[in-house]
């Protein structure tokens, strides 16, 4: 009977030992597939665009968090929109913008230090800047790449006329998608969208005036969502 028990004992002790290691190794493999990304909604007047941050650009997934949960972005429009090529906005001045208003100029008054890495596809979301030497970004004006399709032919002369080298995973993205590599290497790519694509086809398809500023306001509010 001893030895029935201690055997009985023996197994329980082992069933929790393995139950245990199950647990944990769930629990390891639970924390390696949570999303750790930072995701934001930008609804606009034809619609929302959920977007992604990338945490690979900390300098500016961080300041577009402080300048969203500031509501810094609501009310803001859209101010330039070029179809096949961009949408843009974040000027503070767009708010309240009188119709024969010249935008693009206006920011929080700072620069973000470039980390430039990622391409230009479809659906890219970049911060605008102005022509300094650094590629420093805008502290806050941004676009979303519209874009158009691509070839083998139009990457290969793109890395001739800016010596840079896609890699094969690259070329298959901008094949698949598209967008603009003519700005490769040139503003930091910092997020991209993740649904709501053809909110900014629709955006891109307004009709525009002078300095490509919509002809009806395409007004924006931005929200996080975690």
């Amino acid at each position: 009977m001893k030895l029935l028990i201690q055997d009985l004992s023996n197994k329980i002790n082992t069933m929790i030992r393995v139950l245990g290691l199950f647990m944990l190794f769930a629990l390891i493999f639970s924390s390696c597939q949570r999303d750790e990304s930072t995701y934001a909604i930008i609804e606009t007047s034809y619609g929302d665009i959920k977007v992604r941050l990338f945490n690979s650009t900390p300098l500016h997934r961080d300041n577009f968090i402080n300048l969203v949960e500031q509501e810094f972005y609501d009310g803001l429009l859209f101010h330039r929109v070029i179809n096949g090529f961009m949408i843009q906005g974040g000027d503070p001045n767009s708010r309240n913008a009188t119709p024969d208003q010249r935008l693009g100029m206006g920011g929080p008054g700072y620069e973000i230090d470039a980390e430039i890495g990622a391409i230009h596809l479809r659906g890219a979301l970049a911060a605008a800047r102005n022509q300094n030497p650094e590629k420093r970004s805008s502290g806050s004006q941004f676009y979303i790449v519209h874009g158009t399709a691509q070839s083998n032919e139009s990457l290969d002369m793109m890395e001739e006329m800016k010596s840079i080298r896609y890699t094969p995973e690259q070329r298959k993205l901008y094949l698949e998608r598209g967008g603009t590599p003519n700005l490769d290497m040139d503003y930091t790519v910092f997020g991209e969208v993740v649904s709501g694509m053809q909110v900014v086809d629709r955006i891109a398809g307004v009709q525009t005036g002078a300095a490509d500023r919509p002809i009806e306001n395409v007004t924006m509010r931005i929200r996080l969502v975690r």
